[in-house]
């Protein structure tokens, strides 16, 4: 039996690797969930998945958990904080790590499990984006195993040659082509988005996520992330990554060679499916899609992404380019910016423009430390929330 800590099992990543789980009881253990404030739903999956260790975010919450789970007598370890996340995702009886915390707080348990040494199904962009060439240096070090979860980045991974760790150029690859379905605003005018809601920016048209990745879709800075997070997991250059628009999101990408070839990864829009193939590799297993019906899909549309109407894929692909602790800065900004927008305190379309101000106003140093990472995180937030203060 294989040992899994879920980081994120009440999110809808958990969702989706815990639903493969079952599917196969045989092969997979739940040793650890974690989650950040919904107590009754991790009561619920204790309840089914029977874990050794539960983890909250705060000590209240813990608290709150540990007294349901006495009342129903299951035996399971109640842990809180950041220190009960690196503890779960580095225990020995794990072997596979989830990394589906959404931002800046899944990055400590992440590099955890990378020390570690485990399987890490990496869900967690931020981990990539704020610690790049610290969170590759302890992978490489460790021996860890690093497999993309993002639709788009599992799809790349499954169409590169085996021996891609070697350069792309050596390995005969010309660039990636990063798909991008274009969110719910893609056809939207730029005066049509300044009157966008919370409300619409989450209803993706293609994919079920969290409220936060679906602002970033509707937004792109999604994709601006996930140019960064390919940048370091097939050790591309920027120029080598190419954004395509692909509003049926039946493609999620593809890897252009040298010879003019394109292997591409197609398949339902279904998060089980790189979930299953990341948990099986390098076998396959069954993820619980029903498989695409290649008659209804009737056609594939491809769009050159529109950088005046969606300036955030530009400030990802410059902050790549400027290295250092710049795409650090670049996730706090958004995620303030998010956050504000989410509330009603900040209109969408100065979303870029609280993260082009804080960049702005940040200097670029080597992100060669934790300690700088956290440091540069939590200056670029003040600098973002002072922005916001003087705009609304």
């Amino acid at each position: 039996m294989i040992g899994v800590c879920v980081l994120g099992a009440t999110g809808s990543i958990g969702d989706s690797t815990l639903d493969v789980i079952a599917r196969h009881a045989d092969k997979y253990r739940v040793v650890a969930l974690t989650a950040n404030t919904q107590v009754n739903k991790m009561l619920q999956l204790c309840q089914k998945f029977k874990p050794s260790f539960a983890v909250m975010a705060s000590a209240t919450a813990a608290e709150e958990l540990q007294s349901q789970l006495r009342v129903l007598a299951l035996d399971c370890e109640v842990l809180s904080g950041d220190e009960g996340l690196a503890y779960v995702a580095a225990h020995a009886e794990v072997a596979y790590v989830m990394a589906a915390i959404v931002g800046a707080a899944g990055l400590s348990p992440t590099l955890a499990a990378a020390r570690a040494g485990k399987r890490i199904l990496l869900a967690n962009k931020e981990a990539l984006v704020m610690s790049g060439k610290l969170f590759m240096d302890e992978i490489h070090n460790s021996g860890a195993e690093l497999l993309p979860i993002d639709s788009e980045h599992n799809a790349i991974f499954q169409s590169m040659p085996v021996d891609f760790s070697l350069g792309l150029t050596a390995a005969g690859v010309r660039r990636v082509l990063l798909t991008a379905s274009g969110g719910p605003f893609r056809t939207k005018t730029l005066a049509q988005l300044e009157s966008v809601t919370p409300e619409q920016a989450v209803a993706h048209p293609n994919w079920v996520m969290g409220r936060k990745i679906s602002v970033d879709s509707a937004s792109m800075m999604n994709k601006g992330l996930e140019l960064i997070e390919a940048c370091w997991l097939f050790d591309a250059k920027p120029e080598q990554v190419q954004v395509v628009v692909h509003p049926e999101s039946m493609i999620h990408s593809m890897v252009e060679y040298i010879d003019g070839s394109v292997i591409s990864q197609m398949g339902n829009p279904d998060m089980r499916i790189p979930i299953a193939h990341a948990m099986a590799w390098p076998q396959r297993m069954t993820s619980g899609d029903q498989g695409m019906n290649i008659f209804e899909v009737a056609q594939l549309n491809f769009e050159r992404p529109d950088e005046v109407k969606f300036p955030c894929l530009r400030l990802a692909r410059e902050a790549i380019e400027a290295g250092g602790t710049a795409p650090a800065v670049l996730n706090a900004a958004n995620e303030v910016a998010v956050d504000a927008f989410l509330e009603h305190g900040l209109p969408f379309l100065e979303i870029p423009k609280v993260i082009e101000h804080t960049l702005e106003q940040s200097t670029v140093l080597e992100a060669d430390s934790l300690d700088i990472i956290f440091s540069e995180d939590q200056c670029a937030r003040v600098l973002a929330q002072r922005y916001i203060q003087q705009v609304s």
